[in-house]
């Protein structure tokens, strides 16, 4: 079966999921972390795209990013692929794959969709039962959103500074989004969006 032709327009938000192999780990520990976190900032300077919102989980990263022309998140994510790639199997003493084929992505075509693609990113880490308080994640971008902290990763999408007129006004009204109950349908939603392979993008 052919695949689906990429949906990719400038200025569009995208939800992007890059996941290990077979589902195995792409961190093993902080310092993989480390070295993803200073490649992607690296990554999203050549490419120009802006990153809303992450989490680096053990086997899989989730990013909502905004490319500035066609092309720009896949030139993005091939980039950071390879270079965390080499580095893993360095580390490690590995050869081979970490990614799976292909990542997955849908676009965020409207505002309230931004907004609750933040939370289901930002809530991962309390889906996974890694931690009770998502703000106790260092490897997302809960802590800033909520106003705790700044992110140089970040560039903050007009949905969210659309919540407040201050930092200090969003970031109490991004405490109250998070406290919010997310329905099981709303949570299947989000997820099956990334089961559709909206894109082609290569991996290492």
């Amino acid at each position: 079966m052919a695949r689906q032709p990429r949906l990719d327009l400038p200025n569009i938000p995208q939800h992007v999921v890059q996941r290990g192999n077979n589902r195995l780990p792409c961190f093993l520990d902080d310092d993989d972390r480390r070295r993803y976190v200073r490649l992607l900032h690296e990554a999203l300077w050549h490419t120009k795209c802006h990153l809303h919102a992450y989490v680096l989980m053990d086997n899989h990263v989730h990013l909502l990013l905004t490319p500035p022309a066609p092309g720009a998140i896949a030139q993005l994510m091939q980039k950071l692929g390879r270079q965390y790639v080499g580095q893993f199997n360095a580390r490690h003493g590995r050869t081979g794959t970490l990614w799976e084929g292909r990542d997955k992505s849908c676009l965020v075509d409207s505002e309230s969709y931004v907004l609750r693609c933040h939370r289901y990113i930002d809530l991962n880490p309390i889906r996974a039962r890694i931690t009770a308080d998502p703000y106790q994640f260092r490897w997302s971008s809960a802590d800033a959103h909520a106003g705790h902290r700044h992110d140089a990763l970040l560039t903050e999408h007009p949905a969210y500074l659309g919540i407040g007129a201050s930092p200090a006004e969003r970031g109490t009204a991004y405490r109250a989004l998070l406290g919010e109950t997310v329905s099981d349908d709303e949570m299947l939603a989000m997820g099956s969006t990334l089961l559709v392979d909206w894109t082609s993008m290569g991996s290492a």
